[in-house]
């Protein structure tokens, strides 16, 4: 029988805290009233393939199982969220929106796996836009046990990288940072708000 490698148990684990992080997703969505923004989960699901396409090119192994994960559970979470999620859709988060899957297409032009990457990068944090503006005045809406598991899963999936480049690295190293900031970001917010939390 043949045993694990050492960045194969990383994807494995990786892959389970995104799991977990999506549990606690759906639980405070079913249970609990939070409102997941539809737009955003699409930006962040139609970049995420991007993203695991390119550590898929560029040899991540095991370290792109959590994002092939993350990325269908996105594109689920945007159906949830059209269905039962924050349907009070801004002009700003339609500007939000068009612009980033727009930018979507560039990847293929680019050519150089790094450079997709750093437009994945970019256009990923411009989707958080339109559930920090929702969050700000609702942050019960979004379950911070959720980004805070993405974020532990996100930071083992570096230890998954088979093969280190900055095309491998720099997509889940951001995602440990702007998950972790999220978590934080909801969690001062509810702070100041006097509406009790169960997720």
């Amino acid at each position: 029988m043949n045993m694990l490698t050492q960045t194969e148990i990383f994807g494995v684990l990786s892959t389970g805290m995104i799991f977990i992080s999506r549990l606690f997703y759906f639980n405070s969505v079913f249970r609990h009233g939070a409102k997941p923004h539809a737009f955003s989960w699409l930006i962040w699901g139609a970049i995420s393939s991007v993203g695991f396409a390119a550590q898929v090119a560029e040899g991540a192994g095991p370290g792109s199982w959590a994002r092939g994960f993350a990325c269908a559970t996105c594109f689920l979470l945007v159906a949830i969220g059209y269905m039962r999620g924050d349907r009070g859709y801004t002009r700003g988060d339609w500007i939000t929106l068009i612009v980033s899957l727009m930018a979507v297409p560039l990847w293929i032009v680019t050519k150089t796996p790094i450079y997709s990457v750093i437009l994945v990068c970019i256009i990923d944090t411009v989707g958080f836009i339109p559930t920090v503006r929702k969050a700000w005045e609702r942050p019960y809406e979004e379950p911070a046990a959720g980004y805070a598991f993405f974020t532990a899963g996100a930071f083992l999936s570096v230890f998954a990288i088979e093969r280190y480049t900055p095309a491998t690295w720099l997509y889940p190293v951001l995602m440990v940072f702007t998950n972790c900031s999220m978590t934080a970001y909801l969690l001062i917010r509810r702070n100041k708000t006097a509406v009790p939390v169960l997720a």
